[in-house]
């Protein structure tokens, strides 16, 4: 019996957000999902696999049909389903990254937990590349625009870490970086009149679960 071939190893995961989803394709890791986020929109594949959470609620008896061996989700929203299936006997792994080393080390994470080491690195790699292009491109701007970007809308809350820290990457100066480090999304409220006294060049807004209404923003 080849012990580490079936046992050591997850076949059947259930990822309770997207980025778990989107991770396990660019390891071409794929055939291990058996469950996905309801917000889950990409690759295109994945939104055929079936849905069984939402991202503060998941349907517990949809997820034990499944079988999963490993359940991934993330953030500190995601403690109390945790806790439940956790209580109801499942492997639960809940990932906290909100940075871009944060992020980085995921993918190594998932590469290991899948067996997959060789994808992992070759994935780490290409990003690294695309990185130090983005440094390098943005090292010759003659301009670096200052931009606010809105994660929610009431309250408003700004960027988290690895969203600035894109931004920067790709040349700009980014309004509340401070608050970008905060730990919880109240770390990172802000107020219009702190936005009107930044007077951003830019601002790009992602509403996290909802679609962005622009003459929302606009009409302030």
């Amino acid at each position: 019996m080849n012990i580490e071939k079936n046992y050591k190893y997850p076949k059947r995961i259930v990822c309770l957000t997207e980025e778990s989803v989107e991770t396990l394709f660019l390891l071409g890791e794929q055939e291990r999902i058996v469950g996905v986020s309801a917000f889950v929109k990409r690759p295109r594949e994945a939104t055929r696999l079936p849905k069984v959470s939402m991202f503060t609620s998941s349907h517990y008896k949809k997820i034990a049909d499944l079988r999963p061996e490993l359940i991934i989700g993330h953030s500190d929203i995601q403690k109390d389903i945790a806790k439940d299936l956790i209580e109801l006997g499942f492997n639960v792994h809940i990932a906290n990254h909100r940075s871009i080393h944060g992020i980085l080390q995921y993918i190594y994470m998932l590469s290991r937990l899948c067996d997959c080491p060789e994808k992992g690195d070759k994935l780490l790699s290409d990003l690294s590349i695309k990185i130090e292009t983005a440094q390098e491109f943005a090292k010759n701007l003659q301009i670096r625009p200052k931009v606010y970007f809105e994660e929610w809308d009431d309250p408003l809350i700004s960027c988290i870490a690895w969203v600035g820290e894109l931004l920067e990457l790709c040349g700009a100066e980014v309004v509340f970086k401070d608050k970008s480090q905060g730990i919880l999304a109240k770390d990172r409220f802000v107020t219009h009149e702190e936005i009107i006294f930044q007077n951003p060049d830019i601002i790009f807004a992602c509403w996290c679960g909802k679609k962005v209404k622009t003459h929302h923003i606009v009409n302030r």
